[in-house]
Formats: C-alpha cells, structure tokens, sequence
C-alpha cells in the first residue's frame, strides 16, 4: 500500500503600495529568506479568512484580498524533513489596512517595502522563485473574482 498524496495547501498575499511591496523577512531551516506574507491553511478557516491571518501575524498589517492572482504548485527537497514537498498556493492581491502594535510571528526577522526590481535582484535568497513570479503575474494584470472561490460551511462545521 502506498502513502496518500497530501500536498500542502498554502496562501499568499501581495500588498502593493506606491510601487513598493510588502515583504517579510524570514529565519528557515535554509537560513534567512524573503517571502510574501505567506502560510498554511489551519482546520475550519477559507483560504480568504488564512491570507488575512497570516498576513497579520507575519507582518502585523491588516490585509484586505481583493482578487486571486494565481494558483501555483512547486515542489522541493526539505532538507530538515530529508524528502520532497509538494505545495499548492493561493496567492491573492488586495490592500493593506492598520499597522497593529502587535509582535511578528515567530521566526520573522521583520517586514520590508521593496521595488519589483529589488525582488528581483535578491532572487538568490527567496523562499521560493513564486515570489518574483507571483509579483510579476500581479504586476501583468493577471487577477481573479474572489468568487471564483467557495468554501462549503461543512469546513466551518468540521465535518463534510
């Protein structure tokens, strides 16, 4: 009997203010990277309801998804874990609302506004090569309603 695919499900945001995006900065078992406000999906909460938490909790901004730029699916080696992870990714693009007086998740260094142009020349240190694409499809237009997605409330309920 083999095991059971179970990729892991994942959410990111985009926040854009005046050419500048909101980054964080990260401690990893690879060292220190760079990514988008970004986690995973808990029990009994939307994708919406977990790119707003985690956004807050990694950067202690108020996240407000106004569209889905794009689902993305990677794959590496994690080197902590000695196997290979699959991760599928909800990016969405909205505005950042409140700065709240509040500390950074565990293991966030702290958060940066950088240009697309400085994204790009710190490639060698991203989490993962969807940041930059994540912002380029952003940057392209490239976006989705909202209502493109729906959740069922049995996963509010806990059940199916």
């Amino acid at each position: 009997m083999s095991d059971i695919f179970k990729p892991s499900v994942t959410v990111a945001a985009i926040i854009e203010h005046e050419g500048r995006f909101l980054l964080i900065e990260e401690e990893t078992s690879e060292g220190v990277k760079l990514n988008q406000p970004a986690g995973h999906l808990d029990p009994h909460e939307s994708l919406e309801q977990a790119v707003v938490r985690e956004a807050l909790e990694e950067t202690a901004h108020e996240f407000i998804p106004r569209t889905l730029v794009g689902m993305y699916m990677s794959r590496y080696h994690s080197k902590s874990r000695n196997a290979d992870v699959t991760y599928l990714r909800f990016t969405f693009a909205g505005a950042v609302g409140r700065k709240f007086d509040q500390p950074l998740d565990e293991g966030i260094l702290r958060t940066l506004w950088m240009t697309r142009d400085e994204i790009a020349a710190t490639a060698d240190r991203h989490r993962s090569p969807i940041v930059l694409r994540c912002v380029d499809d952003y940057l392209s237009g490239q976006s989705t309603p909202l209502s493109l997605l729906h959740t069922h409330p049995s996963v509010f309920e806990g059940g199916i």
